[in-house]
């Protein structure tokens, strides 16, 4: 049954307000290289755009390889086409970035007692190993320039849980433990770790799972986002990637450095309920 918590939006509700992606204006990244994993679509191409602009040189990371190759033509960036479950995969990337943004990942929906074995385990090894083994391989490069920026594109799951989202709840909170772990051990060395913790965003992934929400209700892709999607957060609207990549920007800028082990929640006030 849907959850009817919150009333549906109406004709009189205000539309979404666009969201302009952000300059870098403010940024000088001029002498920065990035890496962003999921690079290729929605958030992850958000960040690699944003970074560009405030003049970061980007490898764009992503198994796709049509859209790592397009977004890193659109922005002057280094197309990576690798699978991040692979180990031996993620052994090719450069070591050379002084900004790593942990940013792919996948989901699945089922109840505990039906969740595949298998799935479960991709996830956290796309998840959390894969940015523990990019953590390990960049940070004697940022260790030595003694400056560097872990981003870790958690969740609102990575601090809530919700159902039937078992894999994804357990990789987002061992993500922000393994943020945390960076921060202690990089402070020394002037790199910082942190999560930022959007709600739903509108992306590829949660597009999917409006469409599957939708027939698995009998209901409209409009409704599961008024009914379902949006029940918690006051704000009722989805976060654009736009919104989370200029988080991501924000945490890079030199006025940012104290800021560390911290997750930056972009819930619309769905942790305040």
């Amino acid at each position: 049954m849907v959850s009817l918590l919150f009333p549906a939006m109406t004709s009189e509700t205000p539309p979404p307000v666009p969201r302009a992606a952000p300059t870098g204006a403010d940024v000088d990244l001029s002498s920065r290289v990035a890496l962003v994993t999921g690079g290729g679509s929605g958030i992850g191409k958000a960040c690699v755009v944003a970074l560009a602009a405030a003049g970061a040189t980007v490898h764009v990371v992503d198994r796709d390889a049509e859209a790592a190759e397009a977004v890193a033509a659109e922005t002057g960036g280094e197309a990576h086409v690798v699978d991040l479950a692979d180990p031996a995969a993620i052994d090719t990337l450069p070591t050379d970035a002084d900004i790593l943004v942990n940013n792919a990942g996948l989901q699945h929906v089922a109840p505990l007692t039906e969740f595949p074995p298998e799935r479960f385990a991709l996830i956290q090894q796309v998840m959390v190993t894969a940015p523990f083994l990019l953590m390990r391989r960049g940070l004697p490069h940022m260790y030595a320039r003694g400056w560097g920026r872990l981003i870790n594109v958690s969740s609102v799951h990575g601090l809530r849980a919700s159902a039937y989202k078992a894999a994804y709840v357990a990789a987002k909170h061992a993500l922000e433990g393994l943020s945390k772990v960076a921060a202690v051990e990089g402070a020394p060395h002037g790199v910082t770790s942190n999560c930022i913790n959007p709600g739903y965003v509108r992306t590829p992934l949660v597009e999917n799972q409006i469409r599957d929400q939708a027939a698995a209700h009998g209901i409209s892709p409009q409704d599961v986002l008024t009914d379902v999607l949006l029940t918690r957060p006051p704000i009722k609207r989805l976060l654009e990637a736009e919104e989370v990549a200029a988080a991501a920007l924000w945490l890079c800028a030199d006025h940012s450095g104290y800021i560390t082990g911290a997750s930056l929640p972009l819930d619309g006030g769905w942790g305040a309920t």
